[in-house]
C-alpha cells in the first residue's frame, strides 16, 4: 500500500475539510441526509455535560479482567465504544447516555493497559500490536455473551473497531470510525514519509528509545495533557476533565503496553505468535462490508489520513462526515451529539 494510503502512518493534513462522493445513507429520520459536513444542531448535547456512568463492571474475558462501564437497557441492541491513547472511556461519558436514551445496551470497555483492565497472569507478555487489543474485543463479547454488536471509536479504538469489523463481520451489526480505515500493517510502515509528515509522528521515535521509555514512564500525565492539547487544539478541556482520564494512566501495565504499541508498528518489538496469522491477513489491509460512518473532526492536530485515501475500503453501505466547530482527535468527547447521533443512524442500516 504506498503511503499516502497506510493510514497507520498516516499523512497529516491540517483540517482542510473535504466532502466525498461516497454512496449515502438514505433513511427517514435521520439527522444526516448524505456524506458532507455534520452541523451543530439546536437542542445537541453540551461536552461535559456528565461527568460519571450509570454503572462500571469487571468481567474475565481471554487474557484479561476487564474493566468497562455499562449504561442503557440489558437487552437493547448492543454498542461498543472503543477509546484511544492517551484517552479512556471517559471520551464516551457524555455519548454513553445519549445512547442509552436511544434504547442501546451501551458498553465501553476500558483497552489492555488502562483503567481497571488487568491481565490475569503475570506471565502474559504486555502486548499492545493491533491483533491483540482487537481480539481482547472478541473475547469481550464472548464472556458478556453479545453475539452481534455496533462497534465504535476513534484512535486506538477505531483501529480495533476497523479490525473487529474486517475480520469478525458476522460479529459486527454495523461500525462507526474516527479517521475512518486505520488498519496497519509493520511491512508497510516500514517506508519512510516526507520529513514534515514524520514531524507528526515524534512521540513514536521518542518511545523507540529507551530515554522515551523512562520518560513517559516520569512524565505520563504531562505527556499525555500535551498531546491532547496539540491533537485538539481548539478544545478547552478543564483540569478536572483530564484527571478523569488520567488516573487510568495509573494502571500498572499501562507504559509497556504504549510503549510496545508504538515499538511493534516499526518493527522493533516481537509481536506474539498466536496472532501472526491474523496480522498476515490485516497485512492485505482487508475490505469492511458492514455499513459504516466515518467521522472526522475539523480541527483534528494529530495524524489523520484524507478520506479520499480510504473511502474504498468499506465496500457495503458507507458515508463520512466532517464534524465541524473547531472539533479535534477525542471527536466523541469534544461532540457527543455528533458521534452518537451516527452511531443511532449506522445501527438502523
Amino acid at each position: 500500500m504506498s503511503q499516502h494510503a497506510n493510514p497507520d502512518r498516516r499523512r497529516f493534513l491540517g483540517t482542510a475539510a473535504v466532502t466525498l462522493a461516497a454512496a449515502p445513507f438514505a433513511m427517514s429520520g435521520t439527522l444526516f441526509a448524505q456524506s458532507g459536513d455534520a452541523k451543530p444542531r439546536a437542542g445537541a448535547i453540551r461536552p461535559g455535560a456528565h461527568t460519571s456512568f450509570a454503572a462500571l463492571k469487571q468481567v474475565e474475558a481471554g487474557v484479561l479482567n476487564v474493566g468497562y462501564a455499562e449504561a442503557g437497557p440489558a437487552d437493547g441492541p448492543v454498542v461498543i465504544l472503543l477509546h484511544g491513547s492517551p484517552y479512556d472511556i471517559y471520551a464516551f461519558v457524555d455519548v454513553a447516555p445519549l445512547l442509552a436514551q436511544a434504547g442501546f445496551r451501551v458498553i465501553a470497555p476500558w483497552l489492555r493497559g488502562y483503567g481497571t483492565t488487568r491481565f490475569l497472569s503475570a506471565e502474559t507478555p504486555r502486548n499492545g500490536q493491533q491483533g491483540a487489543l482487537a481480539t481482547d474485543i472478541i473475547a469481550l463479547m464472548d464472556a458478556l455473551k453479545i453475539d452481534k454488536a455496533v462497534v465504535a471509536g476513534f484512535d486506538w479504538g477505531a483501529r480495533t473497531a476497523d479490525i473487529v469489523a474486517a475480520i469478525w463481520p458476522e460479529r459486527v451489526k454495523a461500525l462507526v470510525s474516527v479517521s475512518g480505515y486505520l488498519i496497519g500493517s509493520q511491512q508497510a510502515n516500514a517506508g519512510p514519509l516526507p520529513p514534515s509528515a514524520e514531524l507528526q509522528w515524534w512521540y513514536q521515535y521518542y518511545f523507540a528509545t529507551e530515554r522515551g521509555r523512562l520518560g513517559y514512564e516520569k512524565y505520563r500525565r504531562e505527556f499525555s495533557k500535551l498531546i491532547w492539547q496539540l491533537a485538539s487544539p481548539k478544545w478547552n478541556f478543564d483540569d478536572a476533565t483530564f484527571e478523569r482520564s488520567a488516573a487510568s494512566f495509573d494502571n500498572p501495565d499501562h507504559v509497556a503496553i504504549v510503549i510496545h504499541n508504538y515499538r511493534w508498528r516499526l518493527g522493533l518489538a516481537p509481536g506474539e505468535a498466536k496472532y501472526d496469522e491474523l496480522e498476515k491477513r490485516l497485512a492485505e489491509f482487508p475490505a469492511i462490508a458492514v455499513p459504516t460512518i466515518t467521522l472526522e473532526g475539523d480541527a483534528n492536530g494529530a495524524p489523520h489520513p484524507d478520506p479520499k485515501a480510504y473511502a474504498g475500503k468499506f465496500s457495503g453501505r458507507y458515508a463520512h462526515r466532517l464534524v465541524t466547530g473547531g472539533i479535534g482527535h477525542n471527536l466523541p468527547q469534544e461532540a457527543p451529539q455528533a458521534f452518537a447521533d451516527a452511531v443511532i443512524e449506522v445501527a438502523r442500516a
